[in-house]
């Protein structure tokens, strides 16, 4: 799950991080008045979109004047920003973020991240910030520091000393980056986060560091444990058909293929969406229905994947094990009765009850597309969507 900057600014502030002081806007006037409690000018007028890159889209401006501010607030809202993270489709400015302007004498990057290979938190920064970070470990990796911190003990001060020392700060300035880089750490575990995120990290002219940009992601199987989290979400930035499938408990990520999967467990949802690929096909979605699937769940899914105008043909691929096949037919039956499916579905069944599964989807008089493989479910789907 994701959240707006000003959003993440106040869990920043909560965990001692300095900020900026800012304001939410949601329209021209609103930011004009957000600029006079400000006190002084240059103010910063800010896009607020789940999204990367909005400096570059033309979504951030310094503003000298209430003029300025007026005029590119209300230009900003309604205005849809384009960004690499957003897609073709970009993404509607709703919300403005009006914060101080800063007296930048240097920039950097600091983050805390999952190091899955490692199994543990890893601190990565840069001494180049204000870019964006994927450009950079592309083109200068050597750029990119990282130092992991060792989870029996967590992040200790001289954690952050070290990467202080590596990014050639001293003095006041590396006494920052460690009460910083402290309090990002904090959050992260106590939130349950998967990226904390200060991009850029600046300093100032006076001799001091506070974090102009703040990104927080949460990760969504601990949001049980955070409604405080839970209650920032911000419905307009997600995919519909994303949100839906969370109402029913459904693992759903919209990809821009035309063969809709369907299929029971993580593991074999990737390699359904690997396998299409190897045929020449694109799959349009992961959709993992779980090993409980109810026949509610099963005409959700069904319903998610009609919803996609991209989706050309759908390919349910399902072992049973926990869930038997006999179950997850019947509710396959009782969805495609219940709607009007315009579409080839190809279904392959195997494990627990198969042949019971097969036998329920043969009697059902409805025109589906059995498969005896998998490798054949895939190869039908993906010829039958071109």
């Amino acid at each position: 799950m994701k959240i707006h900057e000003y959003q993440a600014r106040e869990l920043f502030v909560q965990y001692g991080i300095p900020c900026p002081v800012g304001y939410l806007a949601l329209n021209a006037q609103e930011a004009v008045n957000a600029a006079k409690k400000l006190g002084a000018y240059p103010v910063v007028v800010k896009a607020q979109i789940h999204s990367g890159g909005r400096g570059k889209a033309g979504g951030v401006k310094l503003c000298h004047n209430e003029e300025e501010v007026r005029q590119f607030a209300g230009e900003l809202i309604g205005k849809r920003l384009y960004t690499k993270q957003t897609g073709p489709e970009g993404k509607e400015v709703q919300r403005l973020f009006v914060t101080e302007g800063a007296h930048i004498a240097r920039e950097y990057y600091l983050s805390m991240t999952v190091d899955s290979a490692a199994a543990c938190v890893t601190m990565i920064a840069s001494a180049e910030g204000g870019t964006e970070i994927e450009e950079l470990s592309k083109e200068h990796p050597e750029k990119i520091l990282q130092q992991r911190i060792d989870p029996t003990h967590g992040y200790k001060d001289y954690d952050g000393w070290e990467m202080a020392q590596k990014l050639g700060l001293s003095g006041s300035l590396a006494k920052d980056f460690v009460k910083i880089a402290r309090g990002m750490y904090k959050l992260f575990m106590e939130k349950d986060c998967s990226l904390v995120e200060i991009n850029p990290l600046v300093e100032s002219h006076d001799g001091r560091m506070f974090a102009i940009d703040a990104k927080v992601n949460f990760d969504d199987n601990a949001l049980f444990r955070h409604p405080d989290i839970v209650s920032l979400r911000d419905l307009n930035e997600e995919d519909p058909k994303e949100i839906q499938a969370s109402k029913y408990d459904l693992n759903y990520v919209s990809l821009d293929g035309s063969v809709g999967c369907m299929v029971n467990g993580a593991g074999l949802a990737m390699a359904t969406m690997d396998i299409i690929k190897s045929f020449g096909g694109s799959p349009a979605n992961f959709l993992d229905v779980g090993g409980s699937a109810t026949t509610e769940r099963v005409t959700a899914a069904f319903e998610i994947l009609l919803s996609d105008p991209n989706v050309k043909a759908i390919l349910v691929n399902i072992f049973g094990g926990i869930m038997k096949c006999d179950v997850i037919a019947q509710g396959i039956v009782e969805a495609a009765k219940a709607m009007q499916i315009n579409v080839p579905v190809v279904v392959r069944l195997d494990g627990t009850n198969a042949d019971l599964g097969r036998e329920i989807l043969a009697g059902s008089g409805l025109s589906l597309v059995p498969a005896a493989t998998f490798a054949e479910a895939a190869k039908t789907a993906v010829e039958l969507a071109k």
